[in-house]
């Protein structure tokens, strides 16, 4: 894994607070010590789940959204350190992988600027250069029989987590997408609203329901070509749910279940479904955090969830006061989807 760098000791003790008389996640979380064999490691680890973050937003920049989201991990990773280590929810059951090395596509793609065609056609070649480490390093993880636990990043990477998944499980796999966008759109070049697009037409997503699509942000077109796709692809609508109250939110859940059960699916949480959370696409009207953290746990509670992966999450875009609330939240996301799975044994 020439593209990962390792998350060490040093970095892990100064995020984590110690108090006396507490256990942190940051004092009982694994890691990978230098020199040793990551394969190796991840096979012989007892702990369930694999901790990785992508910081780029090369995606989002590729499809005109705001810059930010590569500042997720570190804000995530301060919050995940000091959350307790208790009965409830034990660190120990959790490898700290690292983040995908993107100091190379970053600087590639320092200046380009999504109004000029050249520069998007460049954007797109190194969002694919991405997906390839990203799929390699998720289908790494998934084959020592481990669960990804992905932050990123833009939801371009959707692409390499259910390709990653796919390889590695010798099969396609299903996806469930809470978002207010279907990121569904054409291959014209990839980019953050294309990443399930791609996955399908290459072979590797097989069934893929959308959670929570926000009916004035989605066009004719997309719209065109679910319906089109009605027996592989389904979706509801925000407004449906929450505005016209004509369906409900735990029963659509267990619909968007039913569709996907059948083989190994991935959860897919786009912060820009949640009102004023900084994101690429911030959205004032969108479910609540607690709707968000129900469906985590809905959809963890089962033997076929494969990986979790909460994206666009941009702290850079909060106020200076308040930008350690979205890794705060991630750190809320992950252990209800951990606490899910733990749930089965």
């Amino acid at each position: 894994m020439e593209h990962l760098v390792r998350y060490t000791q040093s970095e892990l003790s100064k995020v984590t607070n110690h108090r006396s008389g507490e256990v942190k996640f940051g004092e009982k979380m694994q890691l990978i010590p230098e020199g040793e064999n990551v394969v190796n490691f991840l096979k012989n680890s007892e702990a369930k789940f694999v901790l990785f973050g992508i910081p780029e937003d090369i995606g989002v920049r590729a499809n005109n959204g705001r810059a930010g989201a590569a500042t997720a991990w570190e804000s995530a990773i301060k919050s995940i350190a000091n959350i307790q280590h208790n009965r409830f929810c034990k660190g120990s059951n959790i490898i700290v992988l690292g983040t995908l090395d993107t100091a190379a596509f970053n600087s590639e793609a320092e200046g380009l600027e999504f109004n000029s065609t050249p520069d998007r056609k460049k954007f797109s070649e190194i969002v694919s250069k991405i997906d390839k480490e990203v799929s390699h390093i998720i289908s790494t993880i998934v084959k020592c029989g481990k669960i990804p636990l992905i932050i990123g990043g833009g939801h371009n990477n959707a692409y390499g987590n259910i390709k990653g998944t796919a390889l590695a499980k010798g099969k396609p796999i299903n996806a469930v997408n809470l978002d207010a966008h279907s990121d569904f759109r054409i291959m014209e070049g990839r980019h953050s609203g294309n990443g399930f697009s791609y996955a399908f037409e290459e072979g590797f997503l097989k069934k893929y329901f959308i959670f929570g699509l926000h009916e004035s942000y989605t066009s004719k077109n997309v719209l065109d070509q679910l319906k089109s796709l009605k027996d592989k692809i389904q979706y509801n609508t925000y407004d449906a749910i929450k505005v016209r109250g004509e369906k409900e939110f735990r029963l659509e859940m267990q619909i968007a279940y039913d569709f996907i059960k059948s083989d190994a699916y991935g959860i897919e949480i786009d912060m820009d479904a949640l009102p004023l959370v900084p994101s690429s696409a911030m959205t004032p009207s969108g479910f609540s955090v607690e709707e968000v953290r129900q469906f985590i746990y809905f959809f963890g509670k089962h033997s076929n969830a494969a990986y979790l992966h909460i994206c666009e999450g941009a702290p850079a875009l909060d106020t200076e006061t308040n930008n350690h609330m979205v890794g705060k939240l991630i750190g809320y996301l992950l252990t209800d989807f951990i606490k899910a799975k733990n749930s089965l044994d």
